[in-house]
């Protein structure tokens, strides 16, 4: 029988682990949920999946970012498909479980942590379900700081690494891998092909990555920041004060607009939901209008025609009494909702990363102004 790992052995110092309560995942369901931008998969049923895996007794544990040793193998995973699969098909469980093996068997190597790719959604949840269960923590970092449509929009990718060879897995048992990828674009391209041939939802994770690489190029404390957005939100419902307004204090973000739905066109394309929402104003935008261009997340918001904001600042679409999110597949006809806008991370403010996440990379011919912060 092999020797348990000694402290010396990690690649972390265990007296550092952050490990999750109930509470935390109510906070993060509701913070992650605020990140996605409206992807991302639906954080509501992203937690009841993770208390499940509590209730079994495994532990969600969070590393901070810095913690992790240089050498360490960190691989980053996430879902892939469109959120409204997450809605109407039930995950089997431990599909990125099986990616992590897959690809450890696959190279020869044994991973140290979990990173997780977008802290948007349901996609937080997922790294802390497949770090319990493989024994292994996840470090507090993502690729995004909100939810993307297309897995080269990360900053790991963005910022020089190489996601081939992964590993990506569905709710049938399959295991597909993709060896090498001559770009990061052809790896989403050949992914997404995948992922619609397996029902529209499966989970992926890429090779693995260097610690000292994601204390570069991770952006830092993304699972800190929507626990606190969550708790303030949580803590502001609780005084009948306004969360929206707590929201942009918190996150130095701004309220665009107030309206109701008055149209919708939403349908599924090549793995993404792509749509629009069409809003009339209420309250102090009374008589004004809005639209929402959506691809799987909220990408820009028009008022009176002109836009206000696009990405990769985030667009927010909110309950306007609660303040939670509503993701794209769960909007409807006759929701109040307010529009919010948060400033992106800096990562996503160069001119290399505009060149992955910007407008132009939707093929929308819109010039990215940054939000000013509220």
């Amino acid at each position: 029988m092999a020797e348990a790992a000694t402290v010396k052995d990690l690649a972390y110092d265990p007296a550092d682990l952050w490990v999750l309560d109930h509470d935390d995942l109510r906070a993060l369901e509701i913070g992650a949920g605020i990140l996605g931008t409206g992807g991302g998969g639906n954080p509501y049923i992203g937690r009841l999946r993770a208390e499940e895996a509590m209730r079994e007794g495994f532990k969600l544990t969070i590393l901070p970012h810095q913690k992790i040793a240089d050498d360490a193998l960190c691989v980053s995973l996430g879902g892939i498909g469109a959120p409204v699969v997450g809605v109407e098909r039930i995950r089997e469980g431990r599909e990125g479980l099986r990616c992590v093996r897959v690809l450890e068997e696959h190279l020869g190597v044994t991973v140290d942590a979990v990173a997780c790719e977008e802290i948007g959604g349901s996609n937080s949840m997922e790294p802390l379900m497949v770090g319990a269960f493989a024994g292994l923590p996840v470090i507090d970092c993502d690729g995004m700081g909100r939810a993307f449509p297309e897995m080269q929009m990360t900053t790991y990718s963005i910022y020089g690494h190489r996601s081939t060879p992964s590993a990506m897995c569905d709710v049938h048992g399959n295991a597909v891998v993709f060896q090498h990828a001559a770009s990061e674009i052809w790896h989403e391209r050949m992914a997404r092909a995948c992922v619609v041939s397996q029902g529209g939802a499966s989970t992926l994770a890429s090779a693995p990555m260097r610690g000292a690489f994601i204390k570069k190029f991770g952006i830092p404390d993304s699972y800190t920041q929507a626990i606190n957005l969550g708790r303030a939100v949580l803590r502001a419902q609780a005084a009948h004060d306004d969360p929206i307004a707590e929201i942009c204090r918190v996150e130095k973000g701004r309220k665009l607009f107030t309206g109701k739905i008055t149209d919708l066109k939403r349908h599924l394309q090549g793995g993404f939901v792509r749509g629009e929402v069409q809003l009339s104003g209420i309250d102090t935008h009374n008589g004004e209008s809005g639209s929402v261009l959506i691809q799987n997340e909220n990408l820009v918001f028009f008022h009176d025609g002109q836009m206000e904001c696009c990405v990769p600042d985030l667009i927010l679409v909110l309950d306007v009494d609660t303040g939670e999110a509503i993701t794209t597949e769960m909007l409807r006809y006759g929701q109040r909702v307010a529009i919010v806008a948060l400033p992106c991370h800096d990562l996503l403010r160069s001119p290399q990363a505009l060149d992955v996440v910007g407008p132009a990379a939707f093929g929308l011919d819109l010039t990215f102004t940054p939000l000013k912060e509220g």
